[in-house]
C-alpha cells in the first residue's frame, strides 16, 4: 500500500475551498471535478466552518442527501452507489467537497455500505458520541461543514483496527486521473 506522502503526490494542488458548497446531480460541482482538482496538500486545506440556513442544504443536497448528512439518517445496507465500489479515487463530502477518504483504505466490510479503515487525515472528520436507538456508538462527520457520514467501529482491519462506516449518499466519488 502507498504511504499517506505518496498518496499526496499523485494529485496536483487546486483548492477545492474556492468550489463554496456541493450540489448533487449532473451540475454538481464536486461530482464533475477531475482528479486533479482533488487538493490533497493538507497544509493548505481549510477546515473554516460552512455555514448555510436548512433551506440552502435542502436545495444543495435534495431529499435523501438532506436526511442523512444534515438529519443523521441512514440509508439502508446495499443500496448506496459505493458499498462495492471499487475504482481508483478519493471520497469527498457531499456538501463542501472535502476530501476524507482513498478508496486505497477502502475494504469490503459485509456490511453493505462503504467501509474505511482511515480517513485521508483524522482532522477531516469530527467524531461525537451517539447514544441514539439504545446503542453507544461513535459518530463521524465532515469536519468543515458537520453533515453527517455515519459511525466508526473498532472491529475493522489492520492496520487501524477502525471501520469507518460511512453512507454512500454523504460522499461524492472522484475518480484517480488515468483509471
Amino acid at each position: 500500500m502507498k504511504s499517506l506522502p505518496s498518496l499526496l503526490a499523485c494529485f496536483l494542488t487546486v483548492s477545492l475551498t474556492s468550489l463554496g458548497c456541493a450540489q448533487t446531480g449532473s451540475n454538481s460541482p464536486v461530482a464533475s471535478l477531475p482528479a486533479s482538482a482533488i487538493q490533497l496538500n493538507l497544509d493548505s486545506i481549510s477546515l473554516a466552518p460552512v455555514v448555510k440556513t436548512e433551506e440552502e442544504w435542502r436545495q444543495i443536497l435534495g431529499p435523501q442527501a438532506y436526511n442523512v448528512a444534515r438529519e443523521e439518517g441512514t440509508e439502508r445496507a446495499f443500496t448506496g452507489t459505493y458499498w462495492d465500489y471499487k475504482k481508483a479515487g478519493t471520497y469527498v463530502c457531499v456538501a463542501c467537497g472535502l476530501p476524507l477518504f482513498s478508496s486505497e483504505t477502502k475494504f469490503d466490510s459485509g456490511t453493505g455500505w462503504p467501509s474505511f479503515y482511515q480517513p485521508i487525515d483524522a482532522k477531516l472528520v469530527g467524531e461525537h458520541r451517539d447514544t441514539r436507538y439504545g446503542m453507544v456508538r461513535t459518530e463521524v462527520h465532515c469536519a468543515r461543514c458537520e453533515s453527517h457520514l455515519g459511525h466508526v467501529f473498532d472491529d475493522g482491519p489492520r492496520p487501524t483496527g477502525l471501520r469507518y462506516c460511512i453512507n454512500s449518499v454523504s460522499l461524492v466519488f472522484v475518480p484517480k486521473e488515468g483509471k
